[in-house]
């Protein structure tokens, strides 16, 4: 397995969010000054867009295109049904280290440093130096083709959400804004996420209640846009227009989480979660919690919903089967979940070790985690979409990848110059884009 630099850049201020796009061509990333700067796969920087006045604290690309009116714009879309789950840290949990943690961001242009070494027999990229930067050229409009073979890419709808209470729909292609749609006066957008392009079976949940779909959730509109702001949790259509506003929350809502089939989305505030049906509008289940919760994610099968808490813990629902988990102990608030493809294994932070829970079978009440260490605090945790790599970080800038099928699980160490704010994998697993606390954005190759 080989890990190299790809290619590395600098933004202008803290990467508070990053997304790749379905099909892997286009990389956007949201600076805490308001920014979004789109790149291609290969580091090219396309276009930058305004983004929010005050802020950007989410982005969210469209699942899939099709030819349709967006805003009054004609967009030519491709077909393609592929879904990049990205599994983020929460925005409102990095805006709040934001304040604490801005610095003068400066040029970092000097090379990787480093020496290839092996763990075990696989050649790695081991305890490398590798800053968060390089030098970049001006943001300009031009879009250039994406590809050698000319085709146009198949994505290019973008969502973002901000300190200026909208969300914005921008046209990646062509780089400006489509629409604009206020939430909530005086109330930031915290979370932006699509529905699911997958088959719409509903979760089976116990108690809740058949209903009648609405007219507006029927095939002719599928593609719906959740958002979060306040209280509020509010649905959106691709031209940028509100479909459905739920009833307020008891407390400002924390966070969100489609299920993987897309029937149904989960809202969490302090007290628990709310599941609410996607078609019928109306609530599936209230899962109580007596905490506030940081962030909320289902396991791919859609069997486990697992939520990060303030109070130092985890806590797990199996919804269709009425049972839960809670599992405590942690250092601090655990803002960092996120599952295998298999959905058997349950990786977390909130402590200087990332923990790896089985939550296979009668999951993972009586077991142990498998601890992997750090020398700082865990502050992102990633598995790759379909393949095996776990990706963690520490607040020290140290990135590590594990495998922990192996004996030894840790394949490879990078040492980067800044921590880690967020990361992501590319679709299809060989890119792993990483952004800093100091604006550095750097993209990783891992070839197995």
């Amino acid at each position: 397995m080989n890990i190299t630099k790809a290619w590395a850049a600098q933004l202008d201020d803290y990467v508070i969010d990053l997304a790749w796009s379905p099909d892997g061509r286009l990389l956007a990333f949201a600076s805490a000054a308001g920014p979004i700067t789109l790149f291609d796969a290969h580091g090219t920087r396309l276009c930058e867009l305004p983004g929010h006045e005050d802020g950007t604290n989410t982005i969210a690309w469209a699942p899939t295109f099709q030819k349709s009116q967006v805003g009054g714009q004609r967009s030519e879309v491709g077909e393609r049904a592929s879904e990049v789950e990205s599994q983020k840290s929460e925005a409102g949990g990095r805006r709040s280290q934001v304040a604490g943690q801005r610095s003068e961001v400066g040029s970092q242009g000097s090379e990787v440093e480093g020496q290839w070494s092996k763990v075990g027999a696989t050649p790695v990229l081991a305890s490398a130096v590798c800053p968060l930067s390089s030098d970049v050229c001006p943001p300009t409009s031009d879009i250039r083709p994406l590809a050698s073979d000319g085709r146009p890419p198949t994505s290019g709808l973008l969502a973002s959400g901000g300190q200026d209470g909208k969300v914005r729909l921008w046209d990646a292609s062509g780089g400006r804004q489509l629409s604009e749609t206020q939430s909530v006066p005086s109330a930031w957008v915290e979370r932006v996420q699509w529905k699911p392009r997958r088959a719409n079976t509903k979760p089976r949940i116990p108690n809740s209640k058949p209903q009648v779909p609405t007219p507006i959730f029927q095939a002719a509109n599928p593609d719906v846009l959740a958002a979060v702001a306040g209280r509020k949790l509010l649905f959106l259509n691709r031209d940028g227009a509100i479909i459905h506003t739920f009833p307020d929350a008891p407390k400002s809502l924390s966070a969100l989480a489609w299920h993987p089939r897309g029937g149904a989305i989960g809202a969490a505030c302090f007290g628990g979660v709310t599941l609410w049906d996607a078609d019928d509008l109306r609530v599936q289940r209230q899962l109580p919690y007596s905490g506030a919760i940081q962030t909320l994610v289902w396991s791919p099968d859609g069997r486990w919903l697992v939520a990060g808490a303030q109070d130092k813990a985890v806590h797990l629902w199996i919804p269709d089967e009425d049972l839960e988990f809670h599992m405590s102990g942690y250092e601090t608030k655990v803002g960092e979940l996120s599952f295998s493809a298999d959905s058997r294994w349950l990786a977390t932070g909130g402590s200087q070790d990332a923990c790896v829970w089985d939550c296979s079978g009668a999951g993972p009440d009586g077991r142990e985690p498998i601890p992997l260490p750090h020398s700082g605090r865990v502050c992102a945790v990633s598995f790759q979409h379909a393949r095996r790599l776990l990706a963690t970080a520490a607040n020290d800038g140290e990135l590590a990848l594990w495998d922990i099928t192996c004996g030894d699980p840790r394949v490879a160490t990078v040492k980067l110059t800044a921590p880690v704010s967020i990361f992501a994998w590319s679709p299809d697993d060989t890119l792993l884009a990483v952004g800093s606390q100091k604006g550095g954005v750097l993209v990783l190759r891992v070839d197995a």
